[in-house]
């Protein structure tokens, strides 16, 4: 039985999509993934790479700021709604499920006009534009924050779970820390230990506060990985020490995750995601550019709940994080209370929990677990 995919444009609501098929996979022999994405969009290079059947389409978001662009947008919605058509017919899906950007928009649109059931998992906490129109016409809407239910509209026949973002849970239970202290060159013994990682590309405004800041004294105890990305790291490689180790990316990150008591990073759903199933609390600096500021609201869910700091992008010097990082040092019982806040936070069956619902709705007969 097909179930088709559609999202994408970046990799946020791309890699949700491939947590939740998988789990189908796992679940039931008798579905099928199919992914539908946008030839611009980091499917690209990413889908090749994957087990699963795709197709790219002329997709475009919405161009606000170049508006003159927005032929591109009409021009690519035609004929994407006439190749989705045909695959619809090609395959029978049972369903579809959309994991939000402008990847997924013609295809949920598709879904409603021929009464195809669908799903959309929305990661961040305030829905994007596509989710809040079509969450009215889902059969079921996932939602990675709580906070998210607010801004929805549902239909009568939707059905709105707090499922959590789609993600690859953690060992359970979580691996020691001192031998990842010591996989990193870190004494076991040392104090904790802080992650910067601001996406797999990096942050250049967190890189340049994090530069400065660790030419001065690091508060005793502290140890640091961080990882600048690839395009940057030869600018920052010379400051590694024995109490900061520098990486351009990290893979598998989990053998940063498992060294971690805390981090510094941005506010995308799926990292702040993974963040709260390690327990480990982030101090939060918002992308200011993020479609719709959803990254801040990502981040004042997560302080609101105790779970995390947030610092504006702006407001982000090495002072600040400074005092930031010295708060969680010097208290080890804060550090403790906003990792238990992280882990009330985390939901590492979500991708799980998601496929389990998915089947049900479309009543095809699940593995037992």
């Amino acid at each position: 039985m097909r179930i088709i995919f559609a999202g994408g444009g970046t990799g946020g609501h791309l890699f949700p999509g491939f947590a939740i098929a998988r789990a189908l996979r796992r679940s039931s022999p008798d579905a099928v993934p199919y992914f539908i994405g946008a030839l611009r969009g980091v499917e690209r290079s990413v889908l090749p790479a994957t087990e699963f059947e795709y197709e790219l389409l002329d997709l475009h978001p919405f161009y606000r700021s170049r508006p003159w662009l927005n032929a591109l947008t009409l021009r690519g919605a035609g004929s994407s709604w006439r190749r989705i058509s045909q695959i619809i017919r090609e395959l029978s899906p049972a369903c579809l499920v959309g994991t939000g950007g402008y990847a997924s928009g013609i295809a949920l649109a598709y879904a409603t006009v021929h009464k195809i059931p669908f799903a959309i998992q929305e990661q961040n906490s305030y829905p994007g534009l596509t989710t809040r129109f079509f969450s009215r016409f889902a059969r079921q809407v996932h939602i990675g924050f709580p906070e998210a239910a607010e801004h929805l509209s549902p239909g009568r026949a939707t059905e709105v779970f707090d499922s959590g973002n789609p993600i690859e849970p953690p060992p359970n239970p979580r691996p020691p820390r001192g031998p990842a202290k010591r996989a990193w060159g870190f004494p076991e013994e040392a104090g904790p230990v802080m992650l910067v990682y601001g996406g797999s590309q990096g942050s250049k405004a967190i890189n340049q506060v994090v530069a400065q800041w660790i030419s001065k004294p690091l508060p005793e105890g502290l140890r640091i990985i961080w990882a600048t990305g690839e395009r940057t790291y030869d600018d920052y490689k010379s400051l590694e020490s024995d109490k900061v180790r520098i990486r351009p990316f990290l893979a598998p990150i989990a053998e940063a995750y498992a060294a971690a008591d805390f981090a510094i990073t941005r506010g995308g759903a799926m990292a702040t995601a993974e963040l709260c199933a390690w327990g480990i609390p982030p101090i939060v600096v918002p992308l200011p550019t993020a479609a719709a500021d959803h990254q801040t609201a990502n981040a004042r869910a997560l302080a609101a709940a105790g779970a995390a700091e947030m610092i504006a992008q702006k407001d982000l010097t090495p002072a600040s994080l400074g005092e930031a990082v010295s708060r969680l040092v010097s208290d080890p019982s804060l550090l403790a209370e906003r990792a238990r806040m992280a882990l009330q936070r985390a939901r590492p069956a979500a991708a799980q929990t998601i496929a389990s619902r998915i089947l049900e709705m479309i009543n095809i007969k699940q593995i037992p677990a």
